[in-house]
């Protein structure tokens, strides 16, 4: 993959960009915000560092995150449960604390790459998935374009995470089915996912919100989501 390494710390890149370049990656070191949104074409996954001189990473985050769909992993030193709520609100894919193994990181690089791949969108160098999903998928007044990755209640844009994107992409694929939390961390996560559930509470939380309504997505206790419409949408 051509990975766009956004630390500025010079001796954790050039040992991290040198680790990932032996296993066939290609390298593009950068050390700050202004590098890293003027680096973008043709990246196809970014490892991003919060701690940058010209501007927080976060803020970065949604910036990649407004001009492209490319998978961001946050790599940071910052372990507060607030940062990773942040951090996954601002558009990252994956949150990884330092110290962390050069393992690791592989295995949630490829995760990430698998996922995109999985879910039958476009990325340079990954094709889609093997069965060709609806382009667009409607549900009442909400309309998902899976090709442009486009989302509108009424009309009116939804600026959505990709995973805020690929889990409600899930719940309109099959609106009468109750999927439950393991299927959903398997797919819109990965199906070797470790972390937290809790990360799944967040993103339903934050599509609720965007979506203006709680009864967008009905909760089945002790089982999972589905997709709800809220009465005056009905």
């Amino acid at each position: 993959m051509r990975v766009l390494l956004v630390e500025d710390d010079e001796h954790v890149a050039d040992a991290l960009g040198t680790a990932l370049r032996q296993q066939g990656h290609d390298i593009v070191p950068v050390t700050t915000a202004a590098e890293a949104l003027d680096g973008l074409d043709g990246i196809e996954l970014v490892l991003l560092d919060l701690g940058l001189p010209d501007l927080d990473g976060l803020e970065v985050c949604k910036r990649i995150r407004a001009m492209s769909p490319v998978p961001i992993i946050v790599l940071t030193a910052r372990t507060d449960e607030i940062d990773k709520v942040l951090g996954f609100h601002a558009g990252a894919d994956d949150y990884v604390q330092k110290p962390y193994s050069l393992h690791e990181l592989r295995a949630r690089m490829e995760a990430v790459t698998r996922r995109v791949c999985r879910c039958g969108i476009d990325s340079p160098g990954h094709p889609p998935s093997c069965h060709e999903p609806r382009e667009l998928v409607t549900a009442g007044p909400l309309s998902l374009d899976v090709r442009s990755r486009d989302v509108t209640l009424k009309g009116r844009p939804l600026q959505l995470t990709r995973k805020e994107f690929d889990l409600l992409a899930m719940l309109m694929e099959e609106p009468e089915k109750v999927h439950t939390r393991e299927d959903i961390i398997s797919r819109v996560w990965d199906e070797n996912w470790y972390g937290s559930t809790r990360t799944l509470d967040v993103h339903i939380g934050a599509l609720r919100q965007k979506l203006g309504s709680y009864e967008w997505i009905e909760t089945s206790r002790g089982v999972g989501f589905r997709l709800g419409t809220p009465p005056d949408e009905s």
